[in-house]
């Protein structure tokens, strides 16, 4: 099974931020976004245990569907990248039940929760054996001592490639700012390698030529929320976006879709 189209691409809608976040402006709805965004061709949605329980009708069977087995505080606790706790909330075995297409955890890397982060990893695919149930590994750097950078294309390669070696089929992790950057971590990455979307982008042409960089650079895809169900147009960006990712259409004119 796998999580990428029938070109080896994807583009995926992250919808797991309110696990974090608690309100999360543009998934007050998540049935709204889930039709919207599948009506537009998305290829995948990445969301949490309590989404694709309530939404199951609309998700599973129409869509491949990701589910977050992991988590920490929420950022009323403590800030993103700064995790004290870090623990595995569901098991491979619910994920069955529930009936998605890839279970996602974390990977931090260089922080106190790194070890925990790596024993999840592993026990997910553990389990991915028995179940056949994908892993996807989101593999991040966190600022610390020893990560002075954590946009470095040194400290990402070396978080993707920790995700590889504890069992991921799949790497999700931020851009580095670069093509050639981008390039060091998917050249060191054996599985293919997705790039998250972070925050908001300031302009639509922007979050456009980032994803235009990535598939230079090798990406087979992205993982996007906030600069999809944010963005004034969601219908029309998820179109956008896949001009992008399965036509190989340039920033510009993807952009020019986007504004007709």
């Amino acid at each position: 099974m796998t999580v990428l189209a029938a070109d080896g691409r994807a583009l995926i809608v992250a919808m797991d931020h309110a696990r974090t976040q608690g309100y999360t402006a543009g998934l007050e709805d998540p049935g709204k976004v889930i039709e919207t965004v599948i009506d537009a061709g998305a290829d995948g949605i990445m969301t949490s245990f309590g989404i694709i329980k309530r939404y199951r009708n609309q998700l599973i069977g129409r869509i491949p569907t990701m589910m977050r087995m992991d988590g920490g505080p929420s950022l009323f606790r403590e800030d993103w990248l700064a995790n004290t706790e870090w623990s595995l909330l569901h098991t491979m075995e619910e994920a069955q039940l529930l009936g998605v297409d890839a279970a996602v955890v974390m990977l931090f890397m260089g922080i106190p929760v790194e070890m925990r982060t790596m024993q999840i990893v592993a026990e997910m695919a553990n389990g991915s054996l028995r179940n056949h149930i994908p892993v996807m590994v989101e593999a991040l750097p966190a600022p610390s001592e020893r990560v002075p950078d954590a946009k470095a294309p040194r400290a990402m390669a070396a978080a993707c490639r920790l995700a590889f070696e504890h069992g991921a089929d799949y790497v999700k992790t931020y851009y580095t700012g670069t093509v050639e950057g981008m390039k060091e971590v998917i050249a060191n990455t054996p599985v293919p390698v997705l790039v998250a979307g972070g925050t908001k982008m300031d302009t639509d042409l922007e979050t456009l030529q980032v994803v235009y960089e990535c598939m230079q650079a090798g990406a087979k895809g992205v993982v996007f929320g906030r600069n999809i169900w944010q963005s004034e147009k969601p219908h029309a960006m998820v179109r956008a976006l896949k001009r992008i990712i399965h036509e190989d259409a340039t920033a510009i004119e993807a952009h020019e879709e986007l504004k007709r």
